[in-house]
């Protein structure tokens, strides 16, 4: 990062008094890659909707909440997703690293999903959640008004005031349009990936984290969805234990993930289709414009073509804070080569990551 743009950070929080995360805390960004293989495998139900599983999905009206304070909708056929992976520790989520059912949820994963026009590709940015940001005020969807906040972690602003929150702070860091947000939990994960029969990887190295019941020797290996959650949570069992390296695994994982939707041969199976999209459903929520099964399903059908080479995969540019090495700090010129190329619908420069405390994904997990 130039001296100018670290300057900058510097000051725009200098005076304010950065807010700490609560102790405690695992988080698990694992539940956010089930909803973007959701999206970005769709054609799952495909000529085969049952109009009762619409009972199944949960839809907040975020557009009310967010006003007309916003990014220009893009007019190139292009559409983003905000995928969100909530903490919630409601329905057994407690059992699985949710914490305690005190009505409480963080949003310990979140990536924009931009679908190129066409339908044919797709960019996937993770936002690290120690990211430090100034969330902007907001309004959540009862109503409530948030104040603006300076030098916040990113994840913040859902526990703040829940998704509409989060979208608007997004759209303030990228200055793009959300078309969309989705977002999943823990048991749906778990749920999703064992309904799929699990999924397999390929692993390069070692992988063993006792705190996340997980001892992978290098080779092959089908996971269900207890292991599957294990690697996606796990801190210690590859790289440096940072918040960064998880990510770079969950990337490698969501593309096996992908790969196994279209292998499992759900689509010549009526009772096994009707099994995987009773279990989707159940484990998303949705903005109002995706409530249904119909809108939801169209969806991922136009998104069909999609595969795991057709996914580039980073994270956003960011460089440890030498005030807190627990947390982060975009890059802003590298960040916005990330938001230009995604406004423009072009693929992100390789240069947007290089040299940064993230880049590419490790290939700890081999996708295929």
């Amino acid at each position: 990062m130039s001296a100018e743009s670290t300057a900058g950070t510097r000051q725009r929080g200098k005076g304010r008094r950065r807010r700490e995360p609560e102790k405690g805390h695992r988080g698990l960004k694992a539940a956010a890659w089930t909803a973007a293989g959701i999206v970005l495998l769709g054609g799952t139900g495909a000529g085969f909707v049952y109009f009762k599983l619409n009972g199944n999905i949960e839809s907040v009206d975020i557009d009310q909440a967010l006003g007309t304070d916003r990014p220009e909708k893009a007019d190139d056929g292009s559409e983003n997703i905000l995928v969100l992976g909530s903490d919630t520790r409601a329905d057994g989520n407690q059992d699985l690293g949710g914490g305690a059912d005190d009505g409480s949820a963080r949003s310990d994963t979140a990536m924009i999903v931009h679908v190129h026009e066409g339908h044919r590709k797709a960019s996937v940015v993770s936002i690290p959640r120690d990211t430090l940001v100034d969330r902007p005020a907001c309004t959540d969807t009862e109503g409530g008004t948030h104040p603006a906040a300076g030098g916040v972690m990113f994840n913040s602003a859902y526990s703040t005031g829940g998704a509409a929150c989060a979208v608007k702070t997004v759209e303030s860091l990228s200055d793009l349009r959300m078309d969309h947000y989705l977002e999943v939990d823990f048991t749906g994960f778990q749920k999703l990936v064992d309904e799929l029969g699990g999924v397999e990887v390929t692993t390069t190295e070692d992988i063993e984290d006792p705190d996340s019941h997980l001892d992978l020797p290098a080779g092959t290996h089908r996971l269900d969805g207890e292991r599957a959650l294990g690697l996606v949570r796990t801190r210690h069992g590859v790289g440096d234990g940072s918040d960064l390296g998880r990510i770079q695994l969950q990337q490698a994982f969501i593309k096996a993930l992908v790969r196994q939707v279209k292998e499992v041969g759900v689509f010549t199976s009526p009772k096994k289709l009707y099994a995987l999209a009773d279990t989707a459903t159940k484990a998303v929520t949705t903005d109002s414009g995706l409530g249904s099964v119909n809108s939801l399903m169209s969806f991922a059908n136009g998104m069909k073509g999609i595969g795991p080479a057709d996914m580039h995969m980073i994270t956003l540019p960011v460089v440890y804070d030498s005030a807190n090495a627990n947390r982060v700090l975009p890059l802003k010129d590298k960040s916005r080569l990330v938001w230009d190329a995604l406004r423009n619908d072009q693929p992100i420069p390789a240069g947007a990551t290089r040299d940064t405390a993230t880049g590419e994904a490790r290939d700890v997990v081999d996708a295929g």
